[in-house]
This record gives structure tokens, sequence and C-alpha cells, in this order.
């Protein structure tokens, strides 16, 4: 009985070959080479086309004590409570970061420069543009939180140096008013406190007076009903300081004499200012002297400390040209080899059919 000779049965693997898939591609190299050089051209055209973008950065740091001297000049005496450096470095940090400092410098800095450069922006693009562009941050808060940076891009190198250093200026000159409007209107709380208090002594003291010349027509009248002219008391002779109390200020006042009752009473009723009789009054005075002369806006102040002055940079951050063309040629090869991949996976795939 012959043997039947085996069928060759091939069956089609879906296993890849790695031998073959190398030697695919070694036949496309030149495709692969070219898909990659064509998409390191285009990373080159980018990198070298687009606009350069720079950064300049400024660094910022809490008043020295000697810098806010000249805001406490005088008021220990004048019963206020001193400025110290954190509080006045807590001002300016606030109005650095606030959004009214940051649209003040929209509206009178940064809009009127795009305008001249003929932008098609809309304002609302370019107030997002600006919020990109300009950065104030606290890059080490943990271990140096009163450390603040302001950081400025833009495409001309000199303008984000100088955008920097004007926006931390605005910031202080701002900073510098608050200062100025905090000392006055505390000055003037202390002036309308001191002000008050004298008209009470005032107005206490002509009540007084009153009082006084009421007590002595009642005393004068007592004396003239009684006859007594003359002094009827003396210092020396009464027994005790309640005694003659009542001679000078009390019951007894009659017992003085309408000689001298009447002299008083006529002195008091002439008398058109009680303020050399009012104690503590020229105290007060002096008070609200001393403050009139206490200077709100003190020179040679400072509400923060320049770290490091933003200066223009020589290289931009972007484009990052050497890593730009670096992903081109990767991505250019790996994009060249899936497409080689392809074309081999096709032309299997016809062999097979066929």
């Amino acid at each position: 009985m012959s043997q039947i000779p085996p069928v060759n049965s091939y069956q089609p693997s879906d296993e890849i070959d790695l031998v073959e898939l190398l030697e695919n591609l070694w036949k496309q190299k030149l495709l692969i080479a070219l898909v990659t050089l064509l998409t390191a051209v285009v990373a080159a055209s980018y990198a070298f086309l687009s606009a350069a973008v720079y950064e300049a950065k400024t660094s910022l740091l809490p008043p020295r004590l000697a810098d806010i001297v000249g805001y406490n000049l005088g008021r220990a005496e004048a019963g206020l409570p001193e400025f110290t450096e954190k509080k006045v470095y807590s001002m300016f940090t606030q109005n650095l970061r606030s959004e009214g400092q940051r649209n003040s410098f929209f509206e009178q800095v940064y809009l009127p420069a795009q305008e001249a450069d003929a932008s098609s922006k809309t304002k609302d693009q370019l107030r997002e543009a600006l919020n990109k562009k300009l950065v104030i941050s606290n890059p080490d808060i943990k271990n140096n939180p009163d450390r603040f940076e302001v950081a400025v891009q833009s495409a001309v190198s000199s303008r984000a140096a100088e955008w920097a250093n004007l926006y931390v200026e605005r910031a202080a000159a701002k900073t510098r008013q608050d200062m100025v409007d905090t000392a006055k209107t505390e000055i003037s709380t202390r002036v309308k406190s001191i002000k008050s208090r004298i008209e009470v002594l005032r107005e206490s003291a002509r009540k007084l007076r009153e009082d006084r010349i009421a007590r002595l027509q009642e005393a004068l009248t007592v004396a003239d009903k009684v006859g007594v002219q003359a002094p009827q008391v003396k210092a020396s002779r009464t027994s005790s300081d309640g005694e003659l109390e009542q001679f000078v200020d009390g019951n007894l006042m009659y017992m003085r004499g309408a000689k001298a009752i009447r002299a008083e009473l006529a002195v008091l009723q002439s008398r058109t200012n009680d303020d050399p009789f009012i104690a503590g009054l020229r105290d007060f005075e002096n008070q609200l002297d001393f403050l009139s002369k206490v200077s709100v806006s003190p020179t040679n102040v400072a509400v923060f400390t320049l770290d490091n002055i933003a200066e223009a940079p020589d290289t931009p951050i972007k484009p990052k040209k050497a890593l730009i063309l670096a992903l081109g040629v990767v991505l250019g090869g790996m994009l060249g080899v899936f497409i080689a991949l392809i074309r081999s996976m096709s032309a299997k795939r016809r062999q097979q059919v066929n």
C-alpha cells in the first residue's frame, strides 16, 4: 500500500517575524529618511520663524526697619501706633497682586502699546494675553514666604524688563499713597477726638461759670439783706478746711461780704474766654499743634527691598529651537517607521490574497 504524500496545508500566520520586519524597514529606509527630513524641516521652520519671547524677572523682599523710619516719626508722641515692616510690606504685596493694579497697568501701559502695534485682537483677548504674560508668584513659599517675583514676557527684550520694573514701581507708588492716606486718616481721627474733648471741657467750664454766677448772685442777695458788706471770716479763724470751703463756695458764701461778691460777680459776667481757667486744656492744644506738624508723606522711605532688578534678557525662553528640532527628528522618524510598517503590512496582505 503506497503512502500518500502529505498535503502542504500552509496557513497564513499573524505572528510578527522580527527579522522580516527589520528587512522591510531597511528596504524602505529612503521613505523613512524622507519623512524624517520633512518633519524636521517643518519643526525647523517653526523654531526659526516663530517670534521670540523674552522673560524678565524682578524679585522683592520686605523693607528694612531703616526704610520705614520716616513713616513713624512723631507717631508714638502723638499717641498713634507705629508702622511695622510686616504691615508696610503686607500693604505692598496686596497692591502687587490686586486686580485693580493689574487693570490699571492694562489700561494705561499694556493697551496703548498694543494699539501702537496695530493689534487686531479684542480688548478681552488682550487682557487674557496680559494675564499670561504678567505673573506674580511666591516661588519658595515654604522656605522664604516673603520673597515675591514679578515676571513679564514680551517679544521685545527691553520691554519685558521695563514693564517688570514699572509694574513694581506702580504698586510701590500705590502703597506709598495708601500709607499717606492711612496716616492722614489716623491723624484726622485723633485731631477730631482731641477737639471734641476740648469742646467738652469748654462747655463744662462755661456751665461751671454760670453756676458760679448763680451762686454768687444768691449770696449777694443774702449779704445785702443781712447788711454784710465786708468779709466776716478769715482763713486763719476757721476751724477746718471744710468750714472755709463753705464760706468760699458753700452756704456761707454771703459772709464774704457784698463788696467782694459783687466784684467777683462782675468779673465772671464780663469774662469772654474760660480757656485760661480750664485744667489740661493747654496739653490738648499742644497735642493738636504737634499733630499738625507730623509728616504724613516722608521722603527717603521704601515699602519693599529690591532683591533683584529686572534686566533685558539676551536669550528668549521660547521657542526652544534645539528641543523643537530634536522633537521634530524623533517624531519624523517615528512617523516614517509607522508609514513604512503600514506599507509593508499592506503589501504582505495583498500577497496572501493573491
